[in-house]
């Protein structure tokens, strides 16, 4: 279908002839033509030439009677009119100006006429004007009209402006002279910046007159929005019947913001609306919105697979300009649905990474710096689902009141370089307020703010000082406070209908709890060198050094679950299968907001250690110079030790690092336990004060463990690699050497007379990319213990994603993306796109050959949005698969 809207019929009026008035024109010496005498003319009559013509010329001006001749980009320039050519002609006795371009010796036309006003610009072959009556005959015109062009071997200006053509070519190929497609208008109208009218006119491709026919219709041209309806696309799917999509109506309300509104609409009582709106305010403000609402029917009422769902989406994307404010900013980023939107959203291109995505969020976000001050003021609203479980998070808001690190004691007019320690003791402080709720999406709306959701004001004051100790030693003291005001406390109780602990009753009232600790640590850095066997290794090898980082803390915290402090509560009741008296011990804030002080006195000391491999080389490049390649960017352990806990002393053992190999980043880190596991009197595996090294001999026993890294490499990474080869060897004679070859005499000149021999070869690249990633984890499956080993058996799963694009040529793209799951031992979700610019057209092939969403796209369609109606599509819809839904 044709984006031109079918309308009024126009018909052309005949040519005009172009009456020609003759007055006498007298030549200055300035260049420029005046009015002539009024002694030629009456008194009454008004001046042939308003205004000064002024002409120039960079090759020559001849002079002959009334007739001046321009060479050579020639110009010619009249109020708001500027005509430039290769050759120009000026009548003074008619008022006419004559214009052509020039053959140069490749055959080409060059110094084309160009004639400017202010409806536009125009390009063309010749031109005949007259400054009098403001008409032109022009011969093989080009002019730009909105995203289009306009192309007539004959064309005659009037005086408002208006152009009529006669056999003329409008398309939106910027090869003129030979476009791949265009509508021949058998006769038309163009008033520019406005419109096209058009009689009868048919489509050419290629040179080929295809049988599509229009009587009569206007495009429009304007260089401003337009407000217009949307024509819709049509198609059929299996499931839905036949459709009409994407119709509707578009707004253009003024220059900051502007609205659409379309729908689709199926056979079978399917639909969908969407309104979408985009403003921007300069040097302010910008942003977008997009709501989506959708109603899906599969199969009739009285049939047993009758299904019908609602399902609903708005997106929000605003930003403020960098100079709009410097103190203060807002922004946001929305992306909420129900969960099941994206499923039954599926279009004709499936999108891999919208369907590998289960998680969505959003994020509304205030802040304000105080200048002079050290504070800061943020306020937030965030929000989080999931789509499997249809679980959603809710803060709103989550306000932040923040002040940088100061220090009290210094003195501000300090006498002398000495500073006392008390002035290295620094204060800061954070204040949190937050509402938030997590719950079912189908249960939001239902949810009570008193008691479903969570609320409360945290305020946290850490006061710290670090000094040198011992030149190599840095201790650093410290003492954290902590205080969360919450509004309401819960009372447990034993429910025997329900046979377990219940909340029996919520007190609304302000309950303030804090908490504090207090913790010393300190920290060094210790460095190992190993130089390799130069006979081994030769001397490229310069060293290998080992950075360690160890640190040591120790810190203390109060057994808040002392019933002084009244956070912790307790109960009995009688436990009628254990047939004894139970004794529940919970918290009074238990599930609050910011936590609850942790029970249990503690002074624990901490364990860390980071390491750090490097070796340092001779540069190939330099043969005097170094350079240092990681062989172990990071190595991390950490564990502590509460030297006042009851049992289980020692904490786990965390270890994590980094590395690169052959320039492919690597990660990995891992869980150790210390302790064994022991049968209880129900032969349940537990944890028990029992170090595994006097039961197994083992220091520790691997818990979890992950492993990731990506591969990205294509055609630059070897041609980069034949770059570094080429520089090898240009080290090896270096530039300014003045080796000799034997034969032919100096070295540059052998090398030069070689390459003047070398025959030239067409340069050839099939440019290519492949990224790589994989993911490895290995945890414990809980429901599988081996009492051999007296450990539970590690569960493994991986993940390998893969997606690359190769160039065939500049006009051809081949796109992919897939994976594989080694768990489930099935192929991921699974995308080939293949794309060929045809210039002024575009040729698209998407396909997914497997899965839930397996179909097929191809479309062949202009660029052009004015003709984006102008296409031919094939397509599959993945809601017409057997498996669509089985979830």
């Amino acid at each position: 279908m044709l984006t031109f809207i079918l309308f009024i019929p126009v018909i052309l009026s005949a040519q005009e002839k172009l009456s020609l008035e003759r007055d006498s024109l007298n030549l200055q010496a300035d260049s420029t033509f005046q009015q002539a005498d009024t002694t030629q003319s009456s008194s009454s009559r008004k001046p042939v030439i308003e205004a000064e013509v002024e002409y120039s010329a960079s090759d020559s001006v001849k002079f002959t009677g009334n007739k001046v001749y321009l060479y050579g980009d020639a110009s010619v320039n009249y109020q708001e009119i500027l005509l430039t050519a290769y050759q120009i002609e000026l009548d003074l006795d008619s008022s006419l100006a004559y214009a052509t371009g020039r053959i140069d010796s490749t055959g080409n036309e060059v110094g084309l006429p160009v004639f400017k006003d202010p409806s536009g610009e125009y390009t063309m072959r010749t031109i005949r004007y007259n400054f009098e009556t403001e008409k032109a005959i022009i011969e093989h015109v080009v002019t730009e009209q909105g995203e289009g062009y306009v192309v007539s071997n004959r064309a005659k200006k009037l005086k408002d402006n208006v152009y009529c053509l006669r056999n003329g070519k409008y398309t939106t190929c910027s090869n003129h002279d030979h476009p791949h497609f265009y509508l021949n208008m058998t006769k038309a109208k163009v008033i520019p910046g406005k419109k096209i009218i058009t009689g009868p006119a048919y489509l050419v491709l290629e040179d080929v007159t295809m049988p599509l026919v229009v009587p009569f219709g206007f495009v429009p041209s304007s260089t401003t929005y337009s407000s217009g309806f949307i024509l819709p696309s049509y198609g059929e799917e299996s499931n839905r019947g036949f459709f009409l999509r994407d119709g509707g109506y578009y707004w253009a309300a003024n220059d900051y913001f502007d609205l659409s509104m379309t729908g689709d609409i199926y056979s079978n009582g399917s639909w969908g609306s969407r309104l979408a709106s985009r403003y921007k305010v300069r040097y302010k403000y910008s942003g977008s919105f997009n709501f989506q609402y959708i109603t899906n029917i599969t199969s009739e009422k009285e049939l047993p697979d009758y299904s019908k769902s609602t399902d609903m989406s708005i997106n929000w994307s605003h930003s403020q300009d960098s100079k709009a404010s410097p103190f203060s900013r807002f922004s946001a980023s929305v992306n909420f649905s129900t969960s099941s939107f994206d499923r039954n959203n599926v279009g004709s291109i499936i999108n891999p990474r919208q369907l590998a995505t289960n998680t969505k969020r959003s994020s509304i976000s205030y802040s304000r710096q105080f200048p002079n001050s050290p504070f800061n003021f943020s306020a937030n609203l965030q929000h989080s689902q999931n789509s499997r479980d249809t679980t959603i998070d809710l803060t709103m808001p989550n306000l932040t009141l923040t002040m940088n690190r100061i220090y009290p004691f210094k003195s501000k007019n300090k006498v002398g370089s000495k500073e006392h320690w008390y002035e290295k003791i620094s204060l800061s402080y954070t204040g949190n307020a937050s509402n938030r709720i997590s719950t079912k999406e189908s249960e939001l709306m239902e949810s009570s703010l008193t008691k479903d959701w969570k609320n409360g004001i945290q305020h946290t004051i850490p006061v710290s000082m670090n000094f040198k100790l011992l030149r190599h030693f840095t201790l650093s003291p410290s003492f954290n406070y902590k205080e969360r005001w919450y509004f309401k406390s819960i009372e447990k109780s034993y429910d025997t209908e329900q046979d377990q602990v219940v909340v029996s009753d919520t007190t609304q009232g302000f309950n303030r709890v804090f908490d504090y600790n207090f913790s010393i640590g300190t920290q060094t850095k210790l460095y190992t060198f190993f130089r390799p066997s130069r006979w081994l290794f030769g001397d490229g090898i310069q060293a290998i050094r080992h950075m360690m980082t160890p640190s040591v803390s120790m810190s203390y915290r109060p057994d808040f679950g002392d019933p002084k402090y009244g956070y912790y509560d307790w109960f009995e009741y009688y436990d009628p299968n254990r047939d004894e008296v139970v004794r529940e011990e919970y918290s009074i804030y238990e599930g609050a907001m910011y936590g609850v002080p942790g029970r249990g006195e503690s002074g624990s000391m901490s364990f860390g250690l980071n390491n750090n491999l490097e070796m340092k080389v001779k540069s190939r490049k330099d043969s005097t110079g170094f350079k240092k390649i990681p062989l172990l960017e990071s190595l991390n352990f950490s564990t502590s030790y509460n030297f006042l806990a009851d049992s289980l002393n020692w904490s786990r053992i965390n270890m994590s690092g980094r590395t690169k190999v052959l320039g492919t980043s690597v990660n990995f880190n891992a869980t150790f336990d210390p302790y064994a596991y022991q049968l209880n009197e129900n032969g349940n595996p537990v944890r028990v004060d029992k170090l595994l090294w006097r039961t197994q001999k083992k220091i520790a026993r691997m818990e979890n463990a992950s492993l990731s890294f990506g591969l990205n490499f294509g055609s630059k990474t070897f041609q980069k690699k034949e770059r570094d080869k080429g520089e090898e060897g240009a080290d090896e004679f270096p530039e300014g050497e003045q080796g000799m070859d034997m034969m032919n005499g100096p070295a540059g000149e052998s090398q030069q007379a070689a390459t003047q021999t070398t025959p030239k070869y067409a340069e050839f690249s099939i440019p290519w990319n492949i990224s790589l990633n994989y993911n490895m984890r290995i945890l414990q499956d809980r429901q599988n213990f081996d009492y051999d080993k007296m450990d539970y058996k590690k569960k493994f799963t991986a993940d390998i994603s893969m997606n690359g694009n190769l160039e065939l040529t500049s006009k051809w793209s081949f796109n992919f993306t897939t994976g594989y799951n080694l768990e489930r031992k099935e192929i991921s979700h699974t995308n080939i796109r293949i794309n060929r610019d045809l210039h002024c057209w575009s040729m698209s092939f998407n396909l997914v050959p497997i899965g839930t969403y397996k179909s097929y796209f191809f479309s062949i369609a202009v660029n052009s949005s004015m003709l984006r109606d102008l296409k031919y599509e094939k397509r599959s819809h993945a809601r017409d698969n057997p498996s669509f839904g089985g979830f």
